[in-house]
């Protein structure tokens, strides 16, 4: 085991090396704990296929769900983020897409999320709003916001993400993307529409009192709309990411 200037430790455990925060309540609120294995006793055949395993036939498993398989149901290597794999890991073949689905955030939304965008911010008990250049923060625990006042909040302690969108079609205008971190559904965005604001719920640090922030694209003209949209559209995968980590 060895560590890095940054507060990170090299691990080594049965799935791979991996690189995680020498304090564990550091971990990134996406991560995913490592599965337990299907102990190989209890696995005589592919979980998929159902090829019996033999000297010829060897038994893997998959490094992100735990299950046992034969080599041709889990020859894939591919990058987990999640799990904080330093190298590419073997996966079956459904986790390998989900894997795979996943490095788009990691490679690009997660970039737009942490370049920040700005919006006009309000209590949604209140009438006044201020601008803030929203962001997410580089160990991606906290959104920071900064204006006039800086405020952070925590992602864990996210509740609800509440996309508000537009349809491209004059005066068509709905709501209709609901992500709820705290029930069993996640419903995904659909349509020819563009996300033109966000409803956050979430509990400031030492209360359990729900708050709610209302953020709106900006009429200003010095901010970039499209920029706002994107990072939007991040902050909704971001949230399934969340609520998947949590029902872990």
């Amino acid at each position: 085991m060895s560590t890095d200037r940054d507060g990170k430790k090299l691990v080594r455990s049965p799935s791979g090396l991996r690189m995680l925060p020498e304090n564990r309540a550091h971990c990134s609120p996406f991560s995913l704990e490592e599965p337990q294995w299907v102990p190989d006793k209890e696995c005589q055949r592919c979980m998929h296929c159902e090829s019996k395993f033999d000297f010829i036939t060897r038994k893997h498993h998959c490094r992100r769900c735990g299950k046992c398989f034969c080599d041709k149901c889990c020859s894939k290597k591919v990058p987990l983020p999640r799990m904080c794999f330093v190298d590419p890991v073997r996966q079956c073949g459904e986790c390998s897409v989900v894997s795979q689905k996943e490095m788009e955030f990691y490679d690009r939304q997660l970039k737009v999320l942490m370049n920040g965008a700005t919006f006009c911010i309000s209590q949604v008990s209140s009438e006044k709003s201020e601008t803030f250049v929203c962001r997410l923060s580089n160990n991606h625990r906290y959104l920071f916001l900064d204006g006039e006042n800086h405020y952070e909040i925590e992602v864990s302690r996210i509740s609800a993400v509440q996309i508000l969108t537009e349809g491209f079609t004059p005066g068509e205008k709905d709501i209709h993307t609901y992500t709820s971190l705290l029930e069993s559904q996640c419903i995904t965005e659909g349509g020819n529409s563009r996300a033109i604001g966000m409803l956050l719920q979430y509990k400031s640090q030492g209360s359990e009192e729900l708050k709610q922030m209302k953020f709106t694209t900006s009429e200003d003209f010095n901010s970039n709309k499209k920029m706002s949209a994107s990072w939007l559209a991040a902050m909704h995968k971001a949230a399934k990411l969340l609520y998947e980590a949590r029902d872990q």
